[in-house]
């Protein structure tokens, strides 16, 4: 068994790696850029070691960097957790060529069945059923709409070594294509180094299913029963949970034995989950396959009662799975909610911030997979997702209470977050009758975030300003009509335009301040990814003017009003603070 293993990631996914590493006797490492010397997961390691700056290319994508803590460390295996560089072959490869075992398949099976298009045709071989779509990477614009001709309209464009629900465009029409080519690329190339994308027929309202499949390297494969992800914005879930609520044994069984046909093909060991569509018919399609730790896994640990991660960490030192079959049936049933620092009335906005207070909810069958504390200052550079409330009960209606409960129990003041948001789902008839498709929130987004409500941002018109609380603040108890009151005082230090956000099927957060200021000012402190205007060209008020990535958040910013572009002032690739003066419209 190892002694020594790095944790090649960071935020709530590492600190759950270290958790059941420590209870296995071995010595976590934490590599950590420098906006997270101060990061939870940094605190929870046995030992700490700087891979570089803040951007992921020179830190948590750079294969070099870590290649070289683990050896300063000493490590004798890297788990790579989820996103980043979790499903690149490659540094699996630098790895394993260092001396050190890769805790995740192996790279061979990661390059044949985790990139997306080679996966496909997998399927393919497999009589596995398979959503229309092309067989290699598409190249040009000419060759898109030449699929778009032959399959119609919607499409989605989705990154060939990707997961997560990035890198992936819906097109409409022929008019976008050219943007969800350029965009899904562009997401593709940041998160997982490798701009490849594909195209696949979009279907209207379905599910989304995903088997959780688990091999060791001595040829025993088994699935662990399937988990409901509709629950999505912008192709990023929200709520998962086990089972699905569409799910009878016989279905079970059926794309379990799918799932573990692709698997077996693959040669697979380790933790992976394979993705189906499921149709309002019933019809089941393979999507994808993610060979890596799940952002989701807790609820199949949960209802098939085992430590995924544990058993990545024995199977990557050569244990077997002789004593566990797949699982028939789940035990009981169990939510996932994820807890964004994003204010769900602006758009979802991400919103970095100083944690002010900090209070996790308890209790029976109540779990927190957290990266945050009190007092922690949320950097924009990464992801928004702080942490994951996990709920069990012994059924669905009982568990989503117990989801409720949690959810009111949960105290995180300073960012604005999608606990109030979370809870308006949970509550809402559909959800509760478990007949949510994939285009739900979409659907259902001005209720949704009308229903949520918090404590720091209201929808407001157009021409209305937020005003956020930042710095220092006091807290004063206060007696009102022999009611107490807990009221905390902050200072305001700076202004934010307000905003609806966007409409369904936006593939993007939407940002616009409809007033007479000529200048266009920028609604949060990002990266400039895109620029759609020259200066000197005509602009229509609510025209989208520039694109700037936040917290892994691609936001579109929009002309504030009709005019002649007369300066631009940002440029592509240069960072701008929220407030900083992008162009001007005269």
């Amino acid at each position: 068994m190892f002694k020594r293993v790095l944790v090649a990631n960071r935020g709530e996914i590492a600190v759950r790696i270290m958790r059941t590493l420590r209870e296995m006797g071995i010595v976590s490492i934490a590599a950590f850029s420098d906006v997270d010397s101060d990061a939870l997961f940094v605190q929870e390691a046995d030992e700490a070691y700087r891979l570089g700056p803040a951007p992921a290319a020179e830190s948590y994508l750079n294969v070099q960097a870590l290649v070289r803590v683990a050896r300063e460390s000493r490590s004798g295996a890297v788990h790579p957790g989820y996103g980043f560089l979790a499903e690149n072959a490659d540094f699996a490869d630098a790895v394993e060529g260092a001396g050190m075992t890769f805790i995740g398949p192996s790279p061979a099976s990661m390059r044949a069945i985790g990139d997306k298009v080679r996966a496909r045709r997998l399927a393919r071989s497999l009589d596995v059923p398979l959503v229309p779509g092309t067989e290699d990477a598409t190249t040009s614009l000419d060759a898109a709409l030449a699929f778009a001709d032959r399959h119609g309209y919607p499409l989605a464009v989705k990154a060939s070594g990707g997961g997560g629900g990035r890198g992936i465009r819906v097109v409409q029409s022929s008019e976008g294509m050219r943007d969800a080519l350029e965009g899904a690329e562009r997401e593709a190339r940041s998160y997982f180094k490798n701009p490849d994308v594909y195209l696949e027929r979009y279907f209207p309202h379905p599910r989304h299913v995903e088997i959780q499949v688990l091999g060791d390297r001595h040829g025993h494969l088994i699935h662990l029963g399937e988990r409901e992800c509709s629950i999505q914005r912008r192709r990023q879930k929200l709520i998962e949970e086990a089972p699905c609520p569409a799910f009878d044994t016989a279905t079970r069984e059926r794309v379990g034995e799918m799932a573990l046909r692709m698997a077996r093909a693959a040669q697979y060991w380790s933790a992976g989950t394979v993705e189906f569509l499921m149709t309002q018919e019933g019809d089941v399609y393979f999507l994808e396959m993610n060979t890596r730790i799940q952002v989701e896994h807790p609820v199949t640990e949960l209802v098939a009662d085992c430590d995924l991660i544990r058993e990545m960490v024995l199977i990557a030192a050569g244990e077997t799975l002789t004593e566990m079959d797949s699982l028939a049936s789940p035990r009981g049933h169990a939510f996932e909610i994820r807890i964004n620092a994003e204010d769900p009335t602006d758009g979802f906005r991400p919103t970095p911030a100083a944690i002010l207070r900090y209070r996790e909810p308890g209790g029976i069958g109540t779990r927190v997979d957290s990266g945050v504390y009190q007092g922690y200052s949320i950097p924009s550079s990464y992801d928004s997702l702080m942490s994951k409330v996990v709920v069990w009960a012994p059924d669905r209606e009982r568990a989503r209470q117990r989801a409720l409960r949690a959810l009111h129990e949960y105290v995180i003041e300073g960012p604005s977050t999608t606990i109030g948001f979370a809870r308006a789902i949970l509550e809402h008839p559909a959800f509760m009758r478990g007949e949510a498709a994939t285009t739900f929130v979409e659907e259902n987004l001005a209720q949704l975030v009308a229903s949520a409500g918090t404590s720091r941002a209201v929808l407001a018109d157009s021409s209305s300003e937020t005003r956020v609380a930042r710095g220092e603040s006091r807290r004063f108890e206060v007696e009102v009509n022999r009611r107490f009151f807990s009221v905390q005082v902050a200072e305001v230090t700076e202004k934010r335009p307000a905003s609806a956000g966007a409409g369904p099927g936006a593939p993007l957060a939407r940002m616009a301040r409809r007033n007479s200021d000529p200048d266009l000012l920028s609604p949060m402190h990002g990266t400039v990814v895109g620029i759609k205007k020259a200066q000197g060209e005509r602009v229509n008020a609510g025209e989208t003017l520039f694109v700037i990535e936040a917290m892994k958040m691609e936001n579109e910013v929009a002309a504030q009003r009709t005019g002649t572009l007369t300066r631009v002032d940002a440029h592509l690739g240069e960072t701008v603070e929220s407030g900083e003066t992008l162009a001007r419209i005269e």
